[in-house]
């Protein structure tokens, strides 16, 4: 038997296109089960995603997804933190203002590439934590693409012209942060990062959960890394990386873990 759970959502407050509460009612269209809001490098969203979870009766965890240096897509989720923790306020600051530099580049080196497009116009189309899609949605305003999609596989990407590496955190530290503030650490879309793995490195460092179920996500990977939270003693989660209408990652919200899964989640979030 299986549960519907999302742990694994995005609002206009990262890189989303709909407003938090609007994504818990989405999910609550969708009979999610169990839910947490995780935009990038910001808890912004989660104080109206929680009152709006608490109306309809969603069970709530709070959540962040910070992006480390070690790959654009190596990403570990926050799961119960204390979203006033002075410490992770400060290091939360300190990814946002990474991401300012980093698409100051991109923005740059798009410019000398000979694209229309600056700094301050992408800035005044982000809530609160600017990044990469921010820059392709710009990009389609402009009609140099026809979809975000696009506008990443032809600029934003390494190889092409407005690339440019992730500033972020390292792992151990982003690991260290959401512990402190009383929170579970958990590799986020693992199944997409395979080659950079180091599970030992990484428990050692404190990371409590694995997202073994994920859109993207074949039968034998989210088989393969259930027996690897086996191994290291993490606990699993689910999650679809709903983004929103006109994303491209709007058609999944919630997504199917087995029933003990979603037990064990319970036990430790409620």
């Amino acid at each position: 038997m299986h549960r519907l759970a999302d742990l694994h959502t995005h609002s206009h407050f990262s890189d989303g296109t709909s407003s938090p509460e609007s994504v818990v009612k989405h999910a609550v269209r969708r009979r999610v089960e169990m839910f947490a809001l995780t935009d990038h490098d910001t808890v912004g969203g989660v104080a109206e995603s929680a009152r709006a979870a608490a109306e309809a009766g969603l069970p709530f965890i709070t959540g962040v997804e910070i992006s480390t240096s070690l790959h654009d897509h190596l990403h570990i989720l926050g799961y119960g933190i204390e979203p006033n923790h002075p410490g992770l306020a400060a290091f939360l600051e300190f990814c946002r203002e990474s991401r300012k530099t980093r698409v100051r580049q991109i923005t740059g080196k798009l410019a000398a590439a000979g694209a229309d497009i600056t700094y301050e116009e992408v800035a005044a189309t982000a809530h609160e934590s600017i990044s990469r899609p921010h820059v392709a949605d710009l990009l389609v305003k402009k009609g140099l693409a026809s979809t975000r999609q696009l506008a990443f596989r032809q600029y934003l990407v390494p190889g092409k012209p407005g690339y440019a590496p992730s500033l972020g955190p390292g792992i151990a530290e982003t690991i260290a942060q959401i512990t402190a503030a009383g929170g579970k650490a958990v590799l986020a879309h693992p199944g997409i990062v395979q080659s950079f793995w180091d599970f030992p490195a990484w428990t050692t460092a404190g990371l409590a959960g694995i997202e073994v179920y994920y859109p993207l996500h074949t039968a034998s990977m989210s088989g393969k890394l259930e027996k690897i939270a086996e191994k290291y003693g993490l606990f699993m989660t689910g999650g679809s990386d709903y983004h929103g209408p006109a994303s491209g990652r709007e058609k999944t919200a919630g997504i199917r873990v087995p029933e003990k899964t979603f037990n064990k989640l319970r036990e430790l979030f409620f």
